[in-house]
């Protein structure tokens, strides 16, 4: 294998999954067979998180007991409360996710009594939670119930950031935004999970390592970097001057192309719609503009598309949610396809250890400290 080859294992083939399907033919993404587009026309993100997490889509009984099942897992156990406490209110909030499913993990550790589905849900339930009862205690010194009846985790989220039951377009722009963002593939943050899965560790280290793998701003937090992007223009040829001279300086602008993807991102299209959709409704006449003339300067200066995170920056924005918190959202939503990762690398295991091409020097003999120059 050539050293190009190698680097960051682009084009290597490192195992198999049943999980999902990404880039087939440049473009596509499928969650165990089903198009993206489908589910995020007629799915729920709960259904979508069963699908991955037990293999198929649920039955109306299996979705009604899956959702309650969510429900009762939203509480946190006091102890849990107080290590969120201890965190410091000016904490990167990816750090809270990470040190919440730790915490979590110690407190409630897998066993017999805790299987990976179980652990799964009450991750799935409990992740918004930890990030806004974090949130609301240093923001206002609020402890806040976190056991809410919306049976939605998007309402959940959305209800406990502001207060108040979200309006429907909202509602619905945030469930699409987590099916989009549920599963991908053996992207960086699943492949660690995976990895750490393949040493036999349990299913929270797995899933911190795979939160810490996403902090990286060249993984999970492009989209904010693509709201600070489009905040900076008043008007959307303000926007075309200031990308061609980013472009001239070679600076790179985040939220375009894609690693697998060749032709398009297949998520970018439909979270676009919603982002229109609620810019309209909130009236707004420069985000949403700004937005579309840098996908059209990045299309015509240098042939790439938007993948999700760059109009998912705007959705999140519209739905009032602070761009700090987008990234915490991508785990709320991607440990989904982080324990279906998990599940499946368990069912077949060995231990991932890749071979490394050496390029450092050649056997040489040991010098004794007294006969080193310099």
């Amino acid at each position: 294998m050539g050293k190009d080859r190698a680097a960051g294992l682009a084009g290597v083939v490192a195992g198999h999954t049943a999980v999902a399907t990404v880039g087939k033919e440049g473009v596509g993404l499928t969650y165990r067979g089903y198009s993206i587009h489908d589910l995020a026309e007629h799915s729920t993100f709960e259904e979508v998180a069963y699908l991955l997490i037990h293999g198929r889509l649920p039955t109306q009984s299996e979705l009604s007991n899956y959702k309650a099942e969510l429900l009762r897992l939203r509480g946190l156990p006091q102890p849990l409360k107080t290590v969120l406490e201890q965190v410091p209110g000016d904490a990167h909030p990816m750090d809270v996710m990470r040190t919440g499913c730790s915490a979590l993990g110690a407190l409630e550790p897998e066993g017999a009594a805790r299987q990976p589905a179980a652990i799964a849900s009450r991750l799935l339930a409990s992740f918004g939670s930890m990030l806004l009862y974090w949130h609301h205690f240093h923001s206002r010194g609020a402890r806040i119930d976190t056991l809410t009846d919306d049976e939605t985790a998007a309402g959940h989220f959305l209800g406990l950031l502001h207060g108040r039951r979200p309006d429907e377009l909202k509602l619905r722009a945030m469930d699409v935004s987590l099916i989009l963002y549920a599963e991908h593939e053996f992207n960086a943050s699943t492949f660690a999970a995976r990895t750490i899965t393949s040493t036999l560790a349990d299913f929270y280290s797995a899933a911190a390592g795979a939160i810490g793998a996403l902090r990286g701003p060249l993984h999970g937090g492009a989209n904010e970097a693509a709201m600070e992007l489009i905040e900076r223009f008043s008007t959307p040829d303000a926007a075309e001057k200031g990308i061609m001279e980013m472009l001239a300086a070679k600076e790179l602008i985040m939220g375009f192309g894609h690693r697998v993807y060749r032709v398009s991102d297949p998520r970018s299209d439909v979270i676009k719609q919603w982002s229109k959709r609620l810019a309209e409704a909130a009236g707004d006449q420069r985000l949403f503009p700004v937005s579309e003339r840098i996908e059209q300067v990045m299309r015509r200066e240098k042939a790439l598309f938007p993948n999700l995170d760059f109009y998912s920056a705007t959705a999140y924005h519209f739905c009032g949610i602070p761009a700090r918190f987008f990234t915490p959202v991508f785990v709320m939503s991607r440990i989904a396809g982080w324990a279906a990762h998990i599940i499946e690398q368990r069912a077949d295991n060995r231990l991932i250890r890749p071979a490394a091409d050496y390029v450092g020097p050649q056997p040489r003999p040991f010098a004794p400290i007294a006969a080193r120059s310099g």
